[in-house]
């Protein structure tokens, strides 16, 4: 069995597979594992995550691939998400007393960046999520509609849309709400927010991005596979309907009893030669599936500047904050004893593509020192601004039409990846959803089929009881 692609979906695919039996030679083209979710060494040491990445508690597969990899201790949850606007206006989603839904009811009432009529809008929308379980009768519209319009529908204020629903979404999702499928939108608030007390709850890796991954190179080497990194898969062959080999670089040709492509779906597409895709269609409308932007800013001060593990900030370009100094204790390389360490995180970034990177350090750094004002103070020693112009793929109405399944129908090829058809969007937990469902894909063709995916998160409370 051959994995090409060492990110998540090609990782969890090959420790799926590892786990059934099969000899898994993975290939990436990088001299690195995790993809899109890892880290770096900088010279003097320190660990920079190329993005924040989080989980939640909905994010079943997830928490199964780290079980299954040994990296479940590595994450740290959190029951409070913290918000805060430029007045200084603070307020929680934090679960209370009562069952879900109802269980943030308290935390609500006391948001403080909210009007009422903010609220009573937010309320109205979130009813009608709650009787649908998840699914109201216009995400059915042919060709989706976006969340913006289902929100227009169910007359949010400028305020909830701002402050709430803009907030959560284009953080959860990278993009903006008037280029986002509905369906999606609807799902994060059903199954984060609604359907169970714990879906909601943050998990933020306490250690480097890259750590997360050490067991999954091990998990495949102790039954007898491989992990190549360096090797960038430069074409695929065909005979006959099927994947007679992969080329690499020098004239490297490797061949397997079954192939699984875990790269991103722009990659995919080049690789994909004009006759794959016309024995399999799906590969010939990858190139509509578009991308959506996140931007990193990283800033090193000589003092500490903020308690809180984590805040979201409204209003304002910067949307998230990390105090990565708090989360990772001792992991990080540097080892300092003073100073702090904050990571930015800006998703949906398309405005700040063009931009040089001091302006958008300038940018930000007056954001934070408005928002955190200890940082006034502080000075800044070092800071870096890293881009991923193509960190996920668009979840634009009705993009689940291009999204490919993972068995294809040219033989002995297999396709992982977020952008293929999990029912979720780009996400982390998709990836590993795309890995589970590739490697039941290659053991049900195999004659020995096998279970990987998990079940969502079950409703509970409440929430259990609506029919």
């Amino acid at each position: 069995m051959i994995v090409i692609g060492g990110g998540l979906a090609g990782l969890s695919t090959g420790v799926a597979l590892a786990e059934a039996g099969w000899r898994v030679r993975l290939f990436e083209q990088r001299p690195f594992l995790g993809g899109r979710a890892t880290s770096y060494v900088l010279p003097d040491g320190e660990h920079v995550d190329n993005c924040q990445h989080v989980t939640l508690g909905c994010c079943t597969n997830l928490e199964d691939f780290y079980r299954r990899v040994g990296s479940a201790g590595k994450i740290k949850f959190f029951d409070r998400l913290l918000f805060q606007d430029p007045q200084g206006r603070t307020g929680a989603m934090q679960a209370g007393f009562l069952p879900a839904p109802f269980h943030m009811t308290g935390s609500f009432a006391t948001f403080a960046p909210l009007t009422l009529a903010d609220k009573r809008s937010i309320a109205r929308a979130m009813l009608d999520i709650l009787r649908g379980k998840g699914h109201t009768a216009d995400l059915d519209t042919p060709g989706g509609i976006s969340m913006l319009e289902w929100l227009k529908r169910r007359r949010q204020t400028a305020g909830a849309l701002e402050r709430f629903w803009r907030v959560v979404l284009v953080s959860a999702l990278d993009e903006e709400l008037d280029r986002t499928d509905a369906r999606f939108g609807v799902d994060v608030f059903w199954k984060a927010f609604l359907s169970n007390r714990s879906g909601y709850r943050m998990g933020v890796p306490a250690v480097p991005l890259a750590e997360l991954y050490d067991g999954c190179k091990a998990e495949m080497e102790k039954r007898g596979g491989e992990v190549n990194l360096r090797m960038p898969a430069r074409a695929i062959r065909i005979e006959n309907g099927a994947v007679a080999g992969v080329a690499f670089d020098g004239g490297r040709v490797e061949t397997a009893d079954a192939y699984v492509f875990a790269l991103p779906h722009q990659a995919m597409a080049e690789l994909a030669s004009e006759e794959m895709q016309r024995l399999e269609p799906g590969l010939a409308q990858l190139g509509k599936i578009g991308v959506a932007p996140i931007t990193g800013v990283h800033f090193w001060f000589d003092r500490e500047v903020m308690r809180e593990p984590f805040v979201t900030l409204l209003d304002t370009t910067t949307q998230w904050i990390f105090n990565k100094t708090a989360l990772y204790g001792s992991a990080n390389g540097a080892g300092k004893a003073q100073g702090q360490y904050l990571q930015l995180v800006i998703s949906a970034s398309y405005d700040l593509l063009q931009k040089p990177r001091q302006e958008i350090i300038d940018l930000c750094l007056k954001e934070v020192q408005q928002a955190l004002p200890a940082a006034r103070e502080a000075k800044l020693l070092k800071a870096t601004v890293i881009k991923e112009a193509a960190a996920t793929f668009s979840p634009q109405p009705g993009v689940d039409r291009w999204r490919p399944k993972q068995e294809t129908r040219i033989q002995r090829m297999f396709l992982a990846g977020d952008w293929t058809d999990t029912g979720w969007p780009a996400t982390m937990e998709g990836a590993v959803r795309s890995g589970y469902l590739a490697a039941e894909a290659v053991l049900r063709k195999a004659g020995t089929p096998r279970a990987f995916l998990q079940a969502d998160l079950p409703p509970d409370g409440f929430s259990a009881w609506i029919r």
